[in-house]
């Protein structure tokens, strides 16, 4: 098993949406989320995108990244990712090059080629253009990125002679990085030479993602952005006091993976006290029991061994931590059980003070 005091933790906030919630409440609470991680002790706070979903509100990772980093220290802050194949990498570089000139070393970029929605809306976001072809045109998308972000476009590149803003050479770059669930995402970035962040996350990619992180390394090419290979796994994690409340507290989650999978929708997460009952039929049920199987929840000693062996099986000590449940204070309670568990929490006991919903 991996050693503890090796373990470095990130949050991963997918700005989960409760039913009867608001959008606005669900976004003030990721900015919270991220002030308490920082004083828990966590050393990266990531937001994702999602579009058209009544479960997840973060439709635009390099707002929240500003507002989360004008309210935050030290934490770095990013994307968990961008869904870059909907975008010009020329306006993704400038976006977050100006996010690094307000806070110089403290921001990631995080790339994605999944669609972030369902195949309308992402026609969607690119309309009245075609969609892009995503492997055919993906890498050679991240290709400009890094190029536009460096200021160092190749030789010969059509759009050489453009430079990203704010310009000059900046004292300090975003960390790119590439996000994937697939042996595509895990050779490309070992191909340029970029960290690679496993999505164990999904709950139907851990069988297979140790061997994606193997592939990664063995195919690893240094470059000038890394030197060697940089593994980060997404868990997926809920800690409570007992065992009985923190499965009591995941109903919430678990259920709504059923209902997505099954193109349903409930307006959002459900209360766990609905949630743990609501009526399933088997197949749903067998459904819910193989998707969720390498999710991580129970108390902090069952948690941290269950992310001191995920760390293992990756062979990497930069974990990250997504937490999604229906109410803030249960997600708060458990980031900061979990950074307690894990050796490195100093914050507040009984998060700061706030109540447990």
């Amino acid at each position: 098993m991996a050693d503890i005091d090796e373990i470095v933790l990130s949050v991963v906030d997918q700005s989960p949406m409760r039913k009867g919630g608001k959008p606005s409440e669900a976004l003030r609470e990721t900015v919270t989320l991220a002030q308490r991680a920082e004083r828990f002790g966590y050393s990266r706070y990531w937001v994702a995108e999602h579009h058209n979903s009544t479960s997840f509100t973060g439709t635009s990772p390099e707002v929240l990244i500003g507002q989360i980093a004008a309210r935050t220290e030290r934490i770095r802050v990013g994307s968990g990712g961008v869904m870059l194949s909907h975008y010009s990498a020329l306006k993704v570089a400038e976006q977050f090059r100006v996010l690094d000139a307000f806070y110089p070393g403290r921001i990631d970029l995080g790339i994605g080629r999944a669609p972030g929605s369902d195949r309308l809306t992402a026609a969607a976001l690119s309309h009245p253009r075609p969609p892009v072809d995503v492997l055919r045109e993906f890498p050679q998308m991240v290709g400009d990125l890094l190029g536009f972000l460096s200021g160092s476009m190749a030789e010969g590149h059509p759009l050489r002679e453009i430079k990203a803003q704010p310009g000059g050479a900046p004292e300090t770059a975003p960390e790119v990085w590439l996000l994937g669930s697939s042996d595509y995402s895990a050779q490309l970035a070992a191909h340029l030479g970029l960290p690679f962040s496993f999505a164990d996350f999904f709950g139907t990619t851990s069988e297979y993602g140790p061997r994606m992180a193997d592939l990664y390394r063995d195919l690893f090419q240094p470059s000038e952005y890394l030197s060697e290979p940089k593994v980060n796994v997404g868990l997926q994690v809920i800690c409570a006091p007992t065992e009985e409340e923190a499965r009591f507290v995941g109903a919430s989650r678990s259920l709504n993976k059923v209902v997505s999978a099954l193109g349903l929708t409930t307006g959002g997460l459900l209360p766990p006290e609905e949630a743990i009952d609501w009526p399933l039929d088997e197949r749903a049920r067998e459904y819910m029991a193989q998707s969720t199987q390498s999710y991580i929840e129970g108390d902090p000693n069952q948690v941290r061994d269950g992310i001191l062996a995920s760390a293992e099986r990756y062979q990497t000590a930069d974990i990250g931590i997504v937490t999604n449940c229906y109410y803030f204070d249960h997600r708060v309670r458990s980031y900061e059980l979990v950074a307690r568990a894990m050796g490195m929490a100093s914050g507040c006991a009984n998060p700061c003070g706030m109540g447990y919903g």
